[in-house]
């Protein structure tokens, strides 16, 4: 998010539709350049925690936690720094976006201190999933994916 150039928007909603259950150190994903992607209702896209964070864009993304896939439940925008909540959880914030599998669907990288599967969340489909733009009153949690 750019404060300079980004007003309030709303949060983006999606449901988990498969849990995923592995992790990679060799995963080669390649972080894109654009801060921030539309998605659609109906739309689902993969989401993927990685320990990763100060990656610049262009940047591989070889260790990875993979989450599940989430289905988009109203259109909205992610934007590079969203938080993502699952089930009420704070888990991280978005790094960015990997297109490998677009336009099938994206792979929403989420910066964890520490890799996190869906197994490791207690995900099953239907969990509640969103991203909220960065506000002051859910600062100072701290994500389930960090070491305290």
């Amino acid at each position: 998010m750019n404060p300079r150039e980004d007003g309030a928007k709303r949060a983006v909603h999606a449901t988990v539709v498969k849990v995923l259950t592995h992790r990679r150190e060799d995963r080669g994903m390649r972080l894109e350049e654009f801060t921030s992607r539309c998605v659609r209702v109906g739309e689902v896209h993969e989401l993927v925690t990685t320990d990763q964070a100060g990656s610049p864009p262009g940047a591989r993304i070889d260790r990875v936690g993979f989450l599940g896939f989430a289905e988009i439940q109203g259109a909205g925008v992610l934007d590079r720094g969203d938080e993502v909540w699952v089930d009420g959880r704070l888990v991280g914030t978005v790094l960015g976006f990997d297109a490998c599998h677009f336009p099938n669907h994206y792979n929403v990288l989420i910066a964890v201190d520490a890799l996190v599967t869906g197994p490791d969340l207690g995900l099953r489909p239907e969990t509640p999933v969103s991203f909220r733009q960065v506000t002051a009153d859910v600062r100072g949690q701290r994500p389930v994916g960090t070491r305290s």
